[in-house]
């Protein structure tokens, strides 16, 4: 599907502007009348975001969440990624804390890389934090990956009395062909405590006879000493990543990344059962999907790595919002800067926390921390700047779109949307303005009557005059498959429950404590946004932005 806004409409819209304003002045600027202009703006981000935290260089990879009872705080370690990566040695674990998700204090590096090229843990891949009380260490286990030693990948382990004086433990390792597994894919160690009150460790990894990727699975009484149990399966030929396991309530859930070698499935999911047996059997007898209509995915494929760790109240997940390519707002929304996979991400980006809720049912879907309402707490004027098909809050027509006021750096959209009947579809933009340009829709797309799914979009166009006085229309590229969700199911009353919260360029949207959207926009700050229909009619109330 590919939805086109021409001319016509961006004629319409340039009417509005009230003064034209170059893109170039600095923020801040004393003669520019933020409030009253529409015209496009070409913001750029913070150095570092403060609520999906991003640290001032480099950027989040994979996140290995657990909740510090000594600390009384959340520790989300993480892959520390650089623009610059040696050959060999990259990703050291850095850290941050927070106790709400939210705001992040950062502990800096916690496990460096190794000291040459030919050391195990050259490179560092990602693992869990485990707190042991019965001998008082923090252990991490970890991936050394080195492409130079006999074993590319092998489980590692690191420990610490106080999270702050670490010791590698270089005479152990769990090394995968010792126990039938692959020297090159043996990664991603996770522990958990399973129903016996023994330690399990679930490693994602190919069999060494190679077929299809499976999980291996170990267990410890003290967790130094690991026995194999065996392996079981994962969903035909995807590489599952990250794993993640717990109980929440009655039920054990298995949380994965399916990989990003393969870029159509490549979301954060979740198989759920009634024990840890139970679980397994989902993927060797399965996959048995959970009942949420969904296959068990959490977000869009702009949230990735994602795992768990609860407080005893709440569970959080934290995973990465990936950096685009391109050298303009525009190249970067939709990843054109000459990727050969086309729309695909970079590998990491912003740390991004959302809250698990749990239906009666044991399904799982993603809501907004509880602390962020409270950190966005300044009220902003929402007024129409500029209109068309617009009544009385409601849409009417093709093309039809009400302009709200420039957005801040840190923003929470709240509004809801209610449709007239079960086909109507409608967007929320952003970067949107009143001069011919592009931006960026999240579409509410009917698939089917009772089927909806969240589409990205670059919309508009871009006009330049030649000289023989012609002009060369440029269109917005419509659909942006690297940016993809998922399908839901349309809500019974069409009434959308929305609320947006932003980041500089990151993005998360939630629908009903039912649907998740994260997202990465280049240029939300300092520009306008818009709520948009195609066809038939919405109507538009509560809205309201408050920013920090």
């Amino acid at each position: 599907m590919k939805t086109k806004i021409f001319s016509t409409c961006a004629l319409m819209l340039s009417a509005f502007a009230l003064t034209a304003c170059s893109d170039k002045k600095v923020d801040g600027d004393p003669a520019r009348d933020w409030a009253g202009t529409t015209t496009t703006f070409v913001s750029e981000d913070e150095q570092q975001f403060t609520t999906f935290y991003t640290p001032s260089i480099g950027s989040v990879g994979d996140p290995m969440p657990f909740y510090d009872q000594k600390a009384g705080a959340f520790r989300v370690l993480y892959l520390q990624e650089y623009v610059n990566n040696m050959s060999h040695r990259f990703h050291p674990i850095w850290a941050v804390q927070t106790e709400d998700g939210c705001n992040y204090e950062p502990l800096g590096e916690i496990i460096p890389y190794g000291d040459n090229d030919y050391q195990q843990d050259a490179a560092l891949g990602t693992g869990c934090c485990y707190y042991n009380d019965k001998d008082g260490l923090y252990y991490v286990y970890y991936t050394g990956h080195n492409g130079n030693c006999k074993n590319r990948e092998v489980v590692m382990r690191a420990t610490s009395p106080d999270f702050k004086t670490w010791t590698k433990d270089d005479l152990w390792a769990l090394n995968g062909p010792d126990y039938g597994y692959s020297a090159n894919d043996f990664r991603d160690p996770q522990i958990f405590v399973a129903d016996d009150g023994l330690y399990r460790m679930v490693i994602s990894t190919y069999p060494v006879w190679g077929g299809d990727p499976k999980f291996a699975e170990f267990k410890s009484a003290d967790m130094k000493n690991w026995e194999h149990v065996g392996m079981f399966n994962m969903i035909w030929d995807r590489m599952l990543e990250c794993p993640d396991i717990f109980k929440m309530g009655q039920y054990w859930y298995l949380v994965y990344s399916e990989s990003f070698r393969t870029p159509w499935s490549r979301k954060v999911k979740y198989m759920m059962a009634s024990s840890w047996d139970e679980l397994k059997d989902c993927f060797n007898h399965g996959p048995k999907w959970p009942a949420d209509g969904k296959e068990g995915v959490l977000d869009s494929r702009a949230f990735y790595a994602g795992k768990t760790a609860s407080n005893g109240t709440d569970r959080f997940i934290w995973g990465w919002c990936p950096l685009r390519e391109g050298s303009t707002i525009h190249e970067k929304n939709v990843n054109v800067g000459g990727e050969k996979d086309g729309d695909e991400p970079k590998w990491s980006g912003a740390l991004v926390c959302h809250r698990l809720i749990q239906h009666e049912n044991g399904t799982l879907t993603l809501g907004p921390v509880p602390a962020l309402a409270a950190k966005y707490n300044q009220p902003q004027t929402v007024s129409v700047m500029a209109s068309n098909g617009y009544n009385g809050g409601t849409l009417s027509g093709d093309d039809a779109y009400v302009l709200y006021p420039r957005l801040g750096r840190h923003n929470h959209i709240s509004l809801t949307v209610k449709t007239s009947n079960n086909w109507d579809k409608f967007g929320i933009s952003m970067v949107r303005s009143t001069d011919p340009e592009f931006y960026y829709t999240m579409v509410f797309n009917p698939e089917n009557e009772n089927w909806r799914k969240v589409n990205f979009e670059q919309e508009g166009v871009r006009i330049q005059k030649n000289e023989d006085g012609s002009e060369t229309k440029t269109y917005g590229k419509g659909f942006i498959g690297g940016i993809d969700s998922y399908g839901f199911d349309r809500p019974a009353d069409n009434t959308y429950k929305i609320d947006i919260y932003t980041d500089n360029s990151v993005l998360v949207m939630y629908v009903n404590d039912n649907v998740c959207y994260t997202q990465r926009i280049y240029g939300i700050q300092k520009n306008c946004w818009s709520v948009n229909n195609y066809g038939g009619s919405v109507t538009v109330s509560n809205v309201t932005v408050t920013q920090y």
